[in-house]
This record gives C-alpha cells, structure tokens and sequence, in this order.
C-alpha cells in the first residue's frame, strides 16, 4: 500500500498544480515576482474649443443726409429744420434719407408734425378751429411700403404751434406756415437699404363749416423736423492684395 500512496499524492500535487495555472493567466503574472499587467485606456481627442462670434459694433446715433424737395426753413425757437412732406407715388417724389453701410437693420426716427397756415384774423373772428389727420409713408426706393405714420392734433390758437418758421413777409419775419402737434415717429429699416423716401398719403382737415381731404400728387400734407438715424456701421470691405508676378 505505500505505493499506492504515493501515487495518490503525486496525483494530487498534479492537480493542484493545474489549478494554479489558469490562476496565474487571470492574475496577469507571468513569472514569479512579477507585478500585474494593467491596459491604459485611451486618451479622449481633445475638443476644439468653440469659435466666439465676432462682437458687433457699437450703434450709431446721427443725423443723416436729407433731400428735402419742398424746405420751410428753420424754426425760431427750436432752430430745426422743417421740410414739407409731398404726396406723390413715386418715392423718389419724397423727402429723400441716405442710409450708411450698416450691419442689421436700422432705425429712422422724426418728429411728424400737421401743417397750419396761421392768421390772426381767423383767431380774432373765432374761425381759426382745425383738426388734421395727415397721413404719410416710409418706402424704400424700390415703392416697398416699409410703414406708415399719422399725425392728427386740433388747433384753436397761437399756443398750439409749434415754432414759427423764419425767413417770411409777416410780423416778425416769420412765414405763415407753421407747424402744429407732434407725433414721434421710430421705423425700422432693413439690412442692405441705402435710402429710404418720406413720402406723404393723404390730409384730411375739418374745419367748423366743413372737410377738406389733400389726395392729389404733390401737395404738402405734413411737416417733417428732427430726423435722425441709429444702425450698426458695416466693417470697411477688404481690397484683395496685389498680386505678385
């Protein structure tokens, strides 16, 4: 029986020993000593940081080129320039605004005003009552509508005026047109506009013994002063360089 037995432990020392070897493969050793073999794992690319969008410019606020086809005058007290707005079909028939380069759009701004032939005899008689109702447009040139604008506003006496206008044959060398009531006016102009037309529609104006309506081409139905512009100015266009021969 000894060597019974000493088959059987040798037996089992094989197979302790074959246990042990896939031990050692999971282990990731592959001699004794050794330290485990451990995968790096992989970099991430690196992200490419987001391009900023180029700031815009900073708005503008000044007081463009005006064509005006019919000027007043400057007022007395205000020391604006007023100018007649025409009606017609035609927006080169209009007050006539350049609009600079500019990026987005941009914004006109004025003061509408009606327009009233004053007389001290018709205040003195009690027959100087008006209401008016003008109505004018901002068109592009190319006759796209781009808004419309009223004014309307009652006068009784002086006090309703808004300034006399100089340069006239009346007392105080002021002309007998003046204007009367104010209605701010703000429009939007789109990109790439270069000039925009003021251009009137129609005046209605009633009087105590009737109405009278202003619809025919070229007749002065408001007044426009204070025009100004806001817009982003567009960036100078790059001139290609010289080519080199």
């Amino acid at each position: 029986m000894p060597n019974a037995r000493g088959w059987l432990g040798a037996l089992a020392l094989a197979l302790v020993a074959a246990a042990w070897v896939p031990l050692i493969a999971q282990s990731g050793t592959t001699s004794r000593g050794s330290t485990p073999q451990t995968r790096t794992p992989p970099k991430a690319p690196a992200r490419t940081p987001a391009r900023r969008p180029a700031p815009l410019p900073p708005l503008k606020t000044e007081a463009p080129m005006v064509m005006c086809p019919n000027p007043l005058g400057e007022g007395v007290q205000t020391k604006r320039t007023f100018c007649d707005v025409l009606t017609g079909r035609d927006p080169t028939d209009g007050i006539l605004v350049d609009v600079p380069p500019h990026v987005g759009p941009a914004r006109i701004s004025f003061d509408l005003h009606n327009r009233h032939m004053y007389s001290e005899e018709l205040i003195k008689s009690n027959r100087a009552y008006r209401r008016y109702t003008a109505t004018i447009g901002l068109l592009t040139m190319d006759n796209t509508l781009l808004s419309r604008a009223v004014v309307q506003n009652e006068f009784r006496t002086a006090g309703d005026l808004v300034d006399r206008i100089g340069g006239g044959a009346g007392p105080g060398g002021v002309k007998a047109v003046a204007p009367t009531g104010t209605e701010p006016i703000s429009i939007e102009i789109p990109e790439g506009e270069e000039r925009v037309s003021i251009l009137g529609e129609k005046l209605i104006v009633e009087r105590l013994d009737g109405v009278d309506n202003f619809l025919l081409p070229g007749q002065p139905v408001a007044i426009v002063s204070n025009v100004m512009l806001e817009y982003r100015p567009a960036p100078p266009k790059r001139t290609p360089a010289p080519r080199r021969r």
